[in-house]
């Protein structure tokens, strides 16, 4: 299976985000791009989770319906034909880490996720949700990891 090259301008994969992009800064969401979406793919779904979060993974972005030719997003931005489902602060869009202060590093995993069809998500679904719907189903998928601390 051929994976998407998921990349930011923002931070490099494992290095720390930036506070612009946190609860703790602006609340951005950082300028992402993308490249190796595979023929075939009927829409882009894109989720950022943390799973250090103390009371399990936490959704900071769940996008869905994302138009497969497009080629990334600015930051502040939805991206190109996207749908921003509720996040795990209970806001629709980007919700910046702000895990609980003194906690260790905790990492940040952005994962876009090419889908042959829509696969259907409940309102408000969690990681967890989320993987069970595409992990079996994704024609192809790229990640980007960054990690945060307050």
């Amino acid at each position: 299976m051929a994976g998407i090259e998921l990349k930011s301008t923002a931070f490099d994969d494992g290095a720390f985000i930036p506070r612009r992009y946190t609860k703790d800064g602006e609340d951005l969401s950082p300028q992402l791009t993308w490249t190796g979406v595979p023929d075939g793919t009927a829409e882009l779904l894109l989720l950022c989770e943390d799973p250090d979060a103390p009371m399990g993974t936490f959704v900071h972005w769940l996008v869905t319906g994302i138009d497969p030719t497009s080629e990334g997003v600015e930051a502040g931005r939805t991206p190109p034909g996207g749908q921003p489902r509720t996040n795990g602060f209970g806001d629709p869009g980007w919700g910046g880490p702000r895990p609980p202060a003194g906690d260790p590093v905790h990492r940040y995993f952005f994962r876009l996720y090419a889908l042959a069809e829509p696969v259907p998500l409940p309102d408000g679904a969690g990681a967890e949700d989320v993987h069970a719907a595409v992990d079996a189903r994704h024609l192809a998928t790229g990640t980007l990891m960054g990690l945060y601390q307050r």
